[in-house]
């Protein structure tokens, strides 16, 4: 399935949205010019920082937080921006922008003054960049004159932004840190600095593991660990939520976003766009799966736009942030109650004992037919119980108005792709 998955975002037009994000993924020439070669729509360099800046990491420096089969959920990071020198990074920027002039090429820069804001974008710009990302987020930088302890702070971020301005004409994007209540107030300010939009959302503070015999967290560094960056599938929906809530926000609402933070699949990626992300940034999916991913990302999101008859990507941007209102307007007049489907059932009795143990005790056992069924005085509606049915026996049944609600015109309530999905 071939569509046109071409975006223009801040004025650069990619051939698909896809981009390596600032990361161990595109640490050097080769591994980058390999992405290209492989079909991906975009690099993002990983982050140069300034001259006088050392990079000495520890090891190891990685964790996962993993579930059942599954061989990560969450992943934990503590590499820091680019440990190659300045001179190694820009050589490696100028040989891609010689060998694939054709391809989008995005520089990462960190600094922790105005002249080294400024004398970075001068230098990657030389370079032959297409555009710039400011690393404002990176959560385990050893200096707190850099990384997120600046995307926390408004007033620092808009100076920064101002900086980078004075010394390109290129267009570039301020990367927001999740580590803050609110990514709306540095995501402003990094705009009214003079930055054309926003990258969302970098890793977030945590510690995955505590290591039960040496008493500390993972990884273990000589007995001793440290608080790093999140990523994976487990901060999507931390990602999507700081991306709606930006695409409300009056200031922000027409701002271009780069999307990051658990994209793994093509129906990941379409989520991101339909709340209004250009281009997608990817890092831990592809430290599972390498690179080659890119043909399942484009095929499935071709294959997608066809099934809604969709010609040109940038239809999809953002279509779905009218739909996400707040909770006091939802619709609290009707509840829905589960269907059973006894053909699927295997009498595990999850359901009875989630409803019971973790609801409002609705579902009910039947020991002679080994048989879950609803009891629709007690239920409530929740669905719990086709969530963690394991076979996708429980689906949506009958609708009802709640007591001496007023009929009305409803609109269509579909929860079995969530089901079949799960």
């Amino acid at each position: 399935m071939k569509k046109d998955l071409s975006i223009t975002f801040m004025g650069v037009k990619f051939p698909n949205p896809f981009c390596l994000s600032s990361s161990p993924v595109g640490n050097c020439y080769d591994m980058c010019a390999k992405a290209y070669r492989e079909g991906w729509g975009g690099v993002v360099f990983k982050t140069i920082g300034p001259k006088h800046y050392v990079i000495d990491e520890v090891s190891p420096r990685f964790d996962a937080l993993t579930k059942e089969a599954e061989p990560f959920v969450g992943f934990k990071n503590m590499e820091q921006i680019a440990e190659h020198s300045l001179e190694e990074n820009l050589a490696d920027l100028r040989r891609l922008k010689k060998e694939f002039p054709n391809q989008v090429l995005i520089a990462s820069i960190m600094g922790s003054n105005e002249e080294d804001w400024e004398t970075l974008a001068k230098l990657v710009t030389e370079a032959g960049a297409d555009m710039i990302e400011l690393n404002f987020s990176c959560p385990q930088m050893t200096s707190h004159a850099m990384g997120s302890d600046v995307g926390v702070n408004a007033e620092l971020c808009k100076k920064y932004c101002e900086a980078v301005r004075r010394s390109t004409k290129l267009p570039f994007m301020a990367k927001m840190t999740p580590n803050i209540t609110d990514m709306c107030v540095p995501a402003i300010a990094s705009l009214e600095g003079g930055a054309d939009g926003i990258a969302a959302i970098n890793t977030i503070k945590s510690i995955t593991n505590v290591d039960l015999k040496y008493k500390t967290a993972l990884p273990i560094i000589n007995g001793k660990s440290s608080i790093s960056g999140y990523s994976g599938k487990a901060v999507k929906p931390i990602a999507l939520r700081f991306i709606e809530q930006m695409k409300t926000n009056p200031k922000l609402k027409d701002c271009e976003i780069s999307g990051i933070g658990g994209i793994e699949t093509w129906e990941d990626a379409a989520e991101f766009i339909l709340l209004g992300c250009k281009t997608l940034q990817i890092t831990t999916a592809i430290m599972q799966y390498g690179y080659r991913i890119i043909d399942d990302l484009c095929d499935g999101l071709s294959r997608y736009m066809e099934h809604e008859g969709v010609d040109k990507l940038e239809d999809l941007v953002g279509i779905a942030v009218k739909n996400i209102i707040p909770a006091e307007n939802l619709d609290r007049d009707y509840k829905v109650f589960p269907k059973i489907d006894l053909d699927k059932c295997v009498g595990c009795g999850r359901c009875v004992i989630s409803c019971y143990d973790g609801a409002h005790q609705a579902m009910e056992w039947d020991e002679n037919t080994r048989q879950p069924h609803c009891n629709q005085d007690k239920c409530v509606g929740c669905l719990l119980c086709g969530l963690v049915c394991p076979v996708g026996a429980i689906n949506t049944g009958e609708r009802v108005l709640k007591k001496d609600r007023k009929p009305k015109n409803l609109k269509k309530v579909i929860l079995q792709d969530t089901f079949e999905k799960l």
